[in-house]
């Protein structure tokens, strides 16, 4: 058993695997700041293309986690994976940098640069959803302060977010298309430093609470190693055949669905495909216990709600840019701000207000008045519905090209961080207590896969972005102005608030007592 000592402060792994995290989205978010501006100024690309790119690249980030999970379930345990995630995403990011060196010779440039999104895609499957799950390892299982340790490292992933597009805006969003380079080189050393942190102090912090080394065993291998005696007679190789092949099948069908029947685009229709059909796969899963099914049902349901509040938060690197830099009043006694660096206003939100939550939630727990998961969730989405009312009337009768207030803006990121900070820490915390052991990893990237078909989707709005002469339209709700085009948002987070809301007791007894 952990000690007192220990029970009231948090293990020392904690902060490494903050400043490790920490480093990694330093990379991300620098180089998530310039891409649209990137695409839109250097590679003299329309917003609608640029949205659908962008949509595709942060889907295609949040979908690769599944690959990385399973992999480190199964075979190479987490700090391998981890590592060569690290390694991926440092060649990527120099990929970025030589598009943006060569910006002039077109075809060059987006050739390195898909090289460089496909290594940055790849090798954040293999380090995120490993990272995140090597937090909740450090505690006993049923640890009160778990929440709190994810508040905690979610506050050191937005330290990264909050430096990243400052730094990386201010060398590469100049006004200049040849200045991106610099903004994508100093992601690359931000990421390289995160490699560097990794190597050399692993052994060190990432330490059980029995003192056991962390994520050098798959733990798919140690659980079936522990009912090698137990388990039923194995499957013969045909019938696992015949079952990966008719799964298989099932994912082409529903490819084929999305594809040419809803007329979405081949990562679009790949992207929600997956999302469906592998969380199908993994509930099926003979070996799971009634319980460990309900509770995974738990992640799975409140994993669609999730969807909808990160499509509309993530406008953040697209349509909220536009506005940004289109329609956002930047001059601050007379230095006009870059609009790139308005991404750096939810993450100081963030590191300012989590210690705050972290402690909260603490005190609540002590005494057994903590509000479950699912309610702290649907909390999350009435405050993104909330930030987009704010901003919808701050814009309503302004005419296009009239800029606006910074405060409307600023205003709209203050309420989706008190938002993220209900719903983002919280679910990877969950998803931490309710996942089997076996399956840790890959939950958590099933979890991350419901990002992905936020950020897709989140793409897809972006290009409802309301444009001069032209009328927009999504189920029949028409958008010709950025009131339109705001309250979509309102309505989606609103109407998803109050069903979860609505969810939750149900959703509890589901859970069997985690909280």
């Amino acid at each position: 058993m952990p000690s007192t000592e220990l029970k009231q402060g948090h293990p020392k792994g904690l902060y490494f695997v903050f400043a490790t995290g920490m480093s990694e989205r330093f990379s991300y978010y620098g180089m998530r700041a310039l891409f649209t501006l990137y695409l839109i100024k250097a590679l003299v690309m329309d917003k609608e293309l640029a949205s659908t790119i962008y949509g595709n690249y942060t889907g295609l980030v949040y979908l690769t986690p599944l690959i990385g999970g399973y992999v480190a379930d199964r075979y190479w345990g987490m700090r391998r994976s981890i590592f060569w995630g690290a390694v991926m995403m440092v060649l990527g990011q120099l990929f970025m940098f030589t598009s943006a060196l060569n910006y002039h010779n077109a075809d060059f440039a987006r050739y390195m640069m898909y090289g460089g999104l496909a290594l940055l895609i790849f090798g954040n499957g293999f380090f995120k959803p490993n990272i995140t799950t090597i937090v909740g390892q450090l505690y006993e299982p049923g640890d009160k302060r778990l929440d709190s340790a994810f508040t905690i490292f979610y506050m050191g992933i937005n330290v990264g977010a909050f430096i990243a597009p400052l730094l990386c805006g201010f060398v590469g969003d100049t006004g200049n298309p040849a200045d991106f380079k610099w903004g994508f080189l100093a992601a690359a050393v931000g990421m390289m430093f995160s490699l560097i942190l990794f190597i050399g102090w692993k052994n060190k912090f990432l330490v059980g609470p029995k003192g056991e080394q962390l994520g050098i065993i798959a733990a798919g291998k140690v659980e079936a190693h522990k009912s090698e005696k137990e388990a039923a007679p194995e499957k013969s190789t045909n019938q696992n055949m015949m079952t990966f092949l008719l799964w298989g099948i099932g994912a082409l069908v529903l490819y084929c669905v999305f594809r040419f029947a809803l007329n979405f685009d081949l990562i679009g229709a790949a992207i929600f495909a997956l999302c469906i059909i592998i969380p199908a796969y993994v509930i099926t899963d003979s070996s799971l216990t009634k319980i460990e099914r309900q509770r995974i049902w738990v992640i799975y349901i409140i994993a669609f709600f999730v969807i909808f509040f990160w499509s509309a938060f993530e406008q953040a690197g697209a349509s909220l840019t536009f506005f940004a830099d289109e329609q956002t009043n930047r001059h601050i006694f007379g230095w006009v701000m870059p609009a790139s660096y308005f991404q750096s206003f939810n993450p100081v939100f963030v590191v300012l207000f989590a210690p705050v939550l972290s402690m909260l939630w603490t005190k609540l727990g002590q005494k057994n008045l903590e509000p479950a998961s699912p309610i702290k969730q649907s909390m999350g989405l009435f405050l993104l519905a909330l930030g987009y009312l704010v901003i919808a009337l701050g814009v309503k009768d302004v005419a296009p090209g009239v800029k606006v207030s910074i405060l409307w803006l600023t205003s709209l990121y203050f309420i989706h961080s008190m938002g993220e900070l209900m719903l983002s820490p919280i679910g990877l915390s969950m998803v931490n207590k309710l996942a089997p052991m076996r399956f840790a990893s890959l939950l958590m990237g099933v979890w991350y896969m419901s990002n992905a078909a936020a950020n897709k989707f989140a793409g897809m709005l972006s290009g409802l972005y309301p444009e001069v002469g032209k009328t927009k339209a999504i189920l029949g709700y028409h958008i010709t102005t950025l009131y339109d085009f705001f309250m979509l948002f309102v309505i989606m987070s609103g109407v998803a608030a109050i069903i979860l809301f609505g969810l939750s007791k149900w959703l509890q007894k589901l859970m069997h007592g985690v909280k």
